[in-house]
């Protein structure tokens, strides 16, 4: 069978249009639909010729959606999911959604949070294939930024035009102690307890370190008046600080449940510090956001681990 003509109302190569979109890159799509990088060049090429719109921009060895292309992406995913389902209807064959989903996350979200999430997630989607990072809260911002990832997890925004911020989780700063320090019967205990006792904190660039020093400003307060002992780079090095009698912490209320359980280790409100932060989605509004992606964004809308994450 000799293939027609294509007909002047016809748009061509809206998967690889849409790859090259999601991964923004010509040589990424390449990899990933099995091609050549001159036959997506060519592709988009032909693409664009027929709309007689450019629909990327080449930056620094990365290609975003021009004005043009961002149009044509959401009309392109409905084409596209209108074919998978004209194809299942007649086939009566179901069309799993597949694909991989590429994460990154602070700790807090990333190590309390993020585990049961995706195990739900795994359960309805299992053919997503799901990578995740953690680090702190400027190191996912950068990943997000630089489109290492299609998602962030985090503890904090940032003044960037280029990154959108949706609210996901809220989460509680408490004061630690060790089972037998002084202040472990108090059932609340001031900023000025914890600035005559030596302080353990999380390095710069964690989004509870931002939010601790935020509210030590609102209270009138700075890194200065506190007698740090230690900075470390994760909460479990923060918890073991605490437990040997290094000094207090402020932590999540997330990072405690096992040590509260054991006794190890005892978490008292802070009367006058704002303890609550809110816990974020980041996407960078100038990339699409892939199908598992999406997926996973209303899936968290859903489901109904959100609510008892609040």
């Amino acid at each position: 069978m000799t293939a027609r003509p294509l007909r002047d109302n016809e748009l061509p190569h809206l998967e690889t249009f849409s790859k090259a979109a999601e991964l923004c890159s010509f040589t990424d799509a390449a990899k990933a639909l099995n091609l050549t990088q001159a036959a997506v060049s060519q592709r988009i090429h032909v693409l664009e010729k027929t709309l007689g719109k450019s629909l990327f921009q080449r930056r620094g060895g990365r290609v975003l959606l021009s004005d043009a292309g961002k149009k044509l992406y959401d009309y392109a995913q409905r084409i596209l999911e209108l074919h998978q389902s004209a194809r299942q209807a007649v086939s009566g064959v179901e069309i799993q959604v597949a694909g991989e989903l590429r994460l990154a996350a602070s700790s807090i979200p990333g190590e309390h949070l993020l585990p049961g999430l995706l195990a739900a997630f795994r359960r309805e989607y299992p053919h997503i294939q799901v990578r995740a990072l953690v680090s702190d809260s400027a190191t996912v911002l950068a990943q997000v930024e630089h489109g290492e990832v299609d998602l962030g997890l985090v503890g904090q925004k940032a003044d960037n035009p280029h990154l959108e911020f949706q609210f996901f989780a809220k989460d509680h700063m408490v004061a630690v102690v060790a089972a037998r320090h002084p202040l472990m019967r108090r059932k609340k205990v001031s900023l000025k307890d914890l600035i005559r006792y030596s302080l353990v904190l999380r390095e710069v660039g964690s989004g509870l370190r931002h939010a601790f020093e935020s509210s030590l400003e609102r209270a009138g307060l700075t890194s200065a008046d506190l007698q740090v002992a230690m900075e470390l780079g994760s909460n479990q090095a923060v918890k073991e600080a605490v437990r040997q009698g290094v000094g207090i912490a402020v932590l999540s209320a997330f990072a405690l449940e096992k040590e509260l359980k054991t006794g190890q280790l005892r978490a008292i409100p802070i009367a006058d510090l704002r303890g609550e932060r809110d816990l974020f989605i980041v996407q960078d509004r100038r990339r699409v956001v892939p199908a598992p992606a999406r997926m996973f964004l209303s899936f968290l809308e859903t489901h109904p681990l959100r609510a008892s994450m609040k």
